[in-house]
């Protein structure tokens, strides 16, 4: 197995996270850089951490490659997107809070239109955008490793691209990955507990678990209270109005208040389950 780019067009998602910068950079090695048909996406939601950006803005530096950053976007009442920097990318939930407003509910664990819509979807209406790319089909890398079964043995739909998993192709595993970055000079600058990175992806997603939240609530009071806010503007929505109607976050919001410190510090005491990550 190697890290060769196929002939065909190829999208490289890359997330922002350890995982996706790791499996860029084998890319970028084993290809000496990237032919004219291969396209590194970020598709940025507005609710990424400062670090995230920076860590994007870095691997785009260090290793000499284009990164192209797109956002979610209604023009006109219809679904676009548009192509962003560092400079200039949304930090405040600007492009969820606008596909919000076109769905009028919120998405939760059985309807994840954010993934669909906010990554997925905005990558394809840029790559088939004969103003841009204009790709008619493509295979997309993602960053999925060789220990995650659950997440490479999920059912695929048919769709105009192809998904290719480098990283589970060549037994990648979170081990390498760290041995990897401990290498590296530089680092994504968010925490890592038991190889999950801290507030990776969209800091306060629903597929997190609950003690991930009840960090964040606790840590960045303000960027727990965007998603609060949320369901607190759309509760008359019913299980529409939740991003988890099993964990309300004003629930979990009390509970946090009403705790000292050391409940952060036993291991157990909130729910681990951990359900996923976009991967768009």
């Amino acid at each position: 197995m190697s890290y060769i780019l196929p002939k065909n067009n190829v999208q490289i998602s890359f997330s922002g996270g350890r995982t996706s910068a790791f499996m860029l950079y084998k890319i970028l090695e084993a290809n000496n850089g990237l032919p004219s048909n291969a396209k590194v996406i970020f598709t940025n939601t507005g609710r990424e951490m400062e670090q995230t950006l920076d860590f994007f803005e870095e691997c785009s530096d260090r290793w000499n490659v284009n990164i192209i950053w797109l956002e979610y976007d209604v023009v006109d009442n219809k679904i676009f997107y548009k192509e962003v920097s560092h400079n200039s990318a949304s930090r405040n939930g600007e492009p969820f809070e606008k596909l919000i407003t076109k769905k009028k509910v919120l998405p939760n664990v059985l309807m994840r239109f954010c993934t669909i819509e906010l990554k997925i979807n905005t990558a394809k209406r840029y790559l088939k955008n004969p103003l841009e790319v204009g790709w008619s089909n493509w295979i997309n890398a993602v960053g999925i490793r060789f220990d995650e079964p659950d997440r490479l043995n999920r059912p695929e739909k048919k769709d105009i691209f192809t998904r290719w998993y480098p990283l589970a192709e060549n037994k990648v595993t979170s081990e390498i990955i760290n041995e990897f970055w401990k290498k590296q000079n530089f680092q994504l600058k968010l925490p890592v507990i038991k190889d999950k990175t801290i507030y990776g992806n969209c800091d306060g997603c629903f597929l997190k678990s609950e003690d991930q939240l009840a960090l964040l609530c606790r840590e960045f009071p303000e960027k727990y209270d965007w998603w609060l806010d949320l369901e607190n503007k759309h509760k008359d929505r019913g299980d529409y109005g939740f991003f988890n109607k099993a964990r309300k976050l004003s629930s979990l919001k009390d509970n946090v208040d009403n705790q000292q410190d050391w409940v952060f510090e036993q291991e157990g005491y909130f729910c681990q389950k951990n359900l996923g990550e976009c991967t768009g």
